[in-house]
């Protein structure tokens, strides 16, 4: 079960998709715009999404629900960040996950 709304996330053809998150207590948290998952385990999920890779970190984290095809992710645990890491050039960063703990 979601709160996104509708399926269907994009405002119009040639328009950039929505992107959305909603925090629910620091135990529930639901993104839209996820256009992949680069890597997890229950400390830190590293998404891309179409405005950049976006970094959760906490405790217990476990992906509860996953639809790359409708670009829709919720995550249930004890949410302590997010961050946004921003990339310079193309492609992914070298050492991405070491970056982020600098």
């Amino acid at each position: 079960m979601n709160d996104f709304g509708p399926q269907q996330r994009y405002k119009s053809e040639g328009s950039a998709p929505d992107h959305d998150i909603v925090l629910k207590g620091r135990k529930i948290l639901e993104i839209s715009g996820v256009k992949e998952v680069e890597s997890f385990d229950s400390r830190e999920i590293l998404l891309e999404t179409v405005m950049g890779y976006l970094a959760v970190r906490g405790k217990e984290l476990y992906m509860k629900n996953l639809n790359v095809e409708n670009g829709l992710a919720s995550i249930e645990g004890k949410v302590d960040d997010l961050i946004y890491v921003d990339e310079h050039g193309h492609g992914k960063p070298k050492g991405f996950i070491g970056k982020l703990f600098k």
